[in-house]
């Protein structure tokens, strides 16, 4: 029986002045993960929360996600993950080849492939990051690991069943989740993992 898509709203498109209650009201929604998305303004533009692996450990999280270009040593802060109990992920940017994870895969927890350039909410899909998300689920099958595959970027009710179609198992979605306030969050969410269960959409080929 295939895997239960998992939705994950990030909270860069809630309310922070009023972010516990965002966050209560789109988790008894019914999603699966908070996604918190970390901008230090040197890595992207943009400055949102900006502690370091630690803190985010102290604070309660589950799964550290970092970018390969973030730092030189990436099996390095794998293991820093590692050893604070929590579960590694590493993010590959839209130009990220996948070979930057083929000697640390054995290590991860979760792959996320970003389907934007990060830095910005509200961008739109990019397609041709289609194919990676097929290559990286080849990759992580080879591999016989339970690896989540998560997709970032763009998320919505048409672009979320080309994620799954092309074997994403977790989606990360801001507007999409956050859309119409509070009332809407439940109705989001289930649109959102219905897409799991509508006819595979159609890709375009491309030469």
């Amino acid at each position: 029986m295939p895997q239960r898509v998992r939705i994950a709203p990030s909270i860069l498109s809630a309310d922070f002045a009023r972010l516990g209650d965002e966050v209560a009201a789109i988790t008894a929604a019914g999603a699966d993960y908070i996604h918190i998305d970390v901008m230090d303004g040197h890595f992207v533009p943009n400055l949102t929360i900006g502690p370091f692996l630690h803190a985010f450990a102290e604070a309660g999280a589950d799964i550290l996600t970092v970018h390969p270009e973030a730092g030189p040593h990436l099996h390095r802060t794998i293991q820093s993950i590692k050893s604070l109990g929590k579960r590694a992920g590493v993010a590959l940017n839209p130009a990220t080849p996948v070979d930057a994870l083929r000697y640390v895969l054995d290590d991860l927890d979760l792959v996320l492939v970003m389907t934007v350039n990060p830095g910005f909410g509200g961008q739109s899909f990019i397609a041709g990051q289609l194919d990676k998300i097929a290559e990286m689920r080849r990759l992580i099958d080879q591999s016989g690991k339970s690896i989540e595959l998560e997709v970032d970027g763009g998320i919505n009710e048409a672009t979320a069943r080309l994620a799954i179609d092309a074997g994403a198992t977790v989606l990360v979605a801001g507007s999409a989740s956050f859309a119409g306030g509070a009332a809407a969050y439940a109705e989001n969410i289930r649109r959102l993992r219905g897409s799991a269960d509508a006819k595979p959409a159609r890709r375009v080929a491309r030469a």
